[in-house]
């Protein structure tokens, strides 16, 4: 990543952590980066296109913290991942300034961001030796994404890694493997399928 837009997504961070998620502009993220706001707009279009660049390399931070952790063991690095993520300055301030924004980061969807931080997940998973399975991986991911929402104690970290490990381990039934690699389906739908007679 080139130095330009490594200081545009230090800018954005203390952007945010500072003014907030809605409030940052384009020229506070220039300034705080102390680059030139024409600078910070031949890399970026939008302000959610820096946003989107911040989650991302951020996620790749977090990822590369509990990766070098997996030696210690696989409940070290999750504990590590939970813990950076529970602790971002800048993720508190979205959550006080705009909790939707906040719960739409902590649900695990589809796009880039949500396939790299699954693609980190199960290279922690296979280089623990762990098997790395969709519901595994599923599991993993849910338990840090909530630590976005409501942070855990460090206590409560270990304790909750090691359970998780454990859970990770053991090969899940067929019927949750059936059912985390189904097509998601329409919730209008579910509830009204008809049969015909």
């Amino acid at each position: 990543m080139g130095r330009t837009r490594v200081a545009a997504l230090t800018g954005a961070l203390a952007a945010v952590t500072k003014y907030g998620s809605h409030k940052a502009t384009m020229g506070d993220i220039a300034m705080l980066a102390g680059i030139a706001k024409a600078t910070l707009y031949n890399h970026f279009r939008t302000r959610d296109d820096v946003y989107v660049a911040l989650v991302a390399a951020e996620v790749d931070k977090v990822a590369a913290a509990a990766v070098a952790k997996v030696p210690d063991g696989l409940d070290v690095a999750v504990a590590e991942a939970a813990g950076l993520l529970g602790e971002y300055p800048a993720l508190h301030r979205v959550a006080l300034d705009d909790p939707g924004a906040m719960l739409a980061l902590a649900t695990p969807g589809a796009g880039p961001v949500w396939d790299a931080a699954r693609a980190h997940v199960v290279g922690a998973l296979t280089e623990a030796g762990y098997t790395a399975s969709p519901a595994a991986v599923d599991l993993v991911l849910r338990y840090l994404v909530s630590q976005l929402l409501a942070p855990s104690t460090p206590d409560e970290r270990v304790a909750a890694s090691a359970l998780l490990t454990a859970a990770v381990g053991a090969a899940p039934p067929a019927a949750v493997e059936a059912t985390l690699a189904a097509p998601a389906t329409d919730p209008d739908q579910a509830g009204s399928s008809h049969t015909s007679s």
